[in-house]
């Protein structure tokens, strides 16, 4: 072909930087999918109102416009939400046309019906921008690492949190304080329950896992805990143990299924992951041919996003340039069961406010020794009016065993606060 169009659905932050790196590579086309790439139609709200940068006459408020062009080859979806893009999206794959998305609401829910709908069509449909921006994961799990069986994945695939961990670690802020600056420096959504809650990396983690393991995950899957709860103090005691907190999303390959789960935990600051710090993101992945690797690099942004975007736009193209659309589809031909959290193994953190009285670490002793909880360390740093200030390190445990503890501990009037509870990688 001498020339391959694409349509942008969505002028946006990441759309307008697509289209940037389009117009900006546009001399290095032939030379890297062997035809010219253009721009044909843009899809926005409001065609009237003007888009710095971009040529006004590209600019559609009807999709149909794009649907029926037979000239137009790769349809980029970068809109978001999961309705309409889902109906537009599906509407296109069944005219023929290619799908490149940085959707992952709409991927970590629909992703495998419209998998199997680009499948039917021989279209190709990839998302490299879903999972973590400019980080290139989802063509290494599906090419570079096809040849290993991988049993886990782990990763700070979400800018936001990990840049308020980091402030809370370096500067001592408390979390609210944090995520004020994060909102005020454009890292955080007015409305940053997604983020902070860990529902965005759940869906990430949610994409990665389906991947990896060959077989269908969803996010309703994923056991989500975000990291409004973390305090100054438990990042105090993190450093006092050689340790930082990090928001991690956690999916592992067991014999017994898949545990995946989003939430803070406690690894060693010789962790690869514990130098992650800011808006930056990574994930670190385990196969039994490559051992470990790690891929790092910005998370979010327009230019970094695009640059995912981009890479499935330039695959998608030589593909069609050379007749091999729909070579690397669905790669989900397992059925793995997904564990409930409740039997899946972790150690903890947990920091209590206790009666200062003879008895007392004996009675916590017993009710853990009881419920079949472990215990790895205790540490005792302060008292105050008749109130010791008691941390427990527990073995790795079931989490239903751990929780059988913590329902004694809230009932027992020794205890007086459970103010922490965070799990130790």
């Amino acid at each position: 072909m001498d020339k391959i169009k694409v349509a942008i659905l969505g002028a946006g932050t990441v759309g307008t930087g697509v289209y940037k790196l389009i117009e900006r590579q546009k001399t290095e086309m032939p030379h890297k999918i062997g035809a010219e790439l253009e721009v044909a139609k843009i899809l926005v709200r409001n065609k009237n109102v003007a888009r710095d940068g971009i040529d006004n006459s590209l600019l559609t408020d009807d999709f149909d416009e794009i649907l029926n062009d037979d000239s137009i080859d790769i349809v980029v979806e970068v809109m978001g939400g999961i309705d309409v893009a889902n109906d537009y999206i599906k509407r296109a794959i069944e005219k023929g046309k290619h799908i490149v998305t940085a959707n992952k609401d709409l991927m970590a829910s629909n992703g495998s019906e419209l998998m199997d709908l680009a499948g039917k069509n021989g279209c190709d449909i990839l998302f490299e921008a879903a999972v973590a921006g400019a980080i290139p994961i989802i063509r290494p799990l599906k090419q570079c690492l096809a040849g290993n069986y991988i049993s886990e994945i782990m990763g700070i695939v979400n800018g936001t949190t990990n840049f308020i961990l980091t402030k809370m670690t370096n500067e001592g802020m408390e979390f609210e304080d944090a995520l004020k600056m994060a909102q005020e420096l454009g890292y955080a959504e007015a409305d940053p329950t997604s983020d902070i809650e860990g529902y965005d990396a759940g869906r990430k983690i949610a994409i990665m896992a389906s991947i990896a393991f060959n077989t269908r995950v969803t996010f309703d899957d994923v056991y989500t805990e975000g990291i409004t709860k973390i305090t100054a103090k438990d990042i105090k005691y993190a450093k006092e143990m050689d340790s930082v907190i990090k928001l991690l999303g956690v999916a592992k390959n067991t014999k017994d299924g898949i545990e995946v789960k989003v939430h803070p935990m406690l690894i060693p600051s010789n962790h690869p992951l514990a130098t992650v710090n800011d808006s930056f993101n990574a994930v670190f992945v385990h196969g039994d041919a490559v051992d470990d690797a790690m891929f790092m690099g910005r998370g979010a942004g327009e230019l970094p996003t695009a640059s995912a975007v981009m890479g499935d736009i330039i695959d998608i193209a030589r593909n069609i340039n050379y007749g091999c659309n729909g070579r690397i589809g669905c790669t989900c031909y397992k059925n793995i069961p997904i564990k409930n959290i409740d039997d899946c193994e972790s150690k903890y953190f947990m920091r209590l406010q206790v009666e200062d009285r003879p008895g007392t670490l004996a009675s916590v002793a017993s009710v853990l020794g009881n419920t079949d909880v472990g215990i790895d360390r205790v540490i005792q740093k302060t008292k105050k009016n008749n109130t010791a200030e008691l941390v427990v390190i527990t073995d790795s445990v079931l989490e239903k065993n751990f929780k059988d503890a913590l329902a004694i501990f809230k009932g027992m009037a020794m205890i007086k606060e459970i103010s922490s509870i965070i799990r130790v990688y």
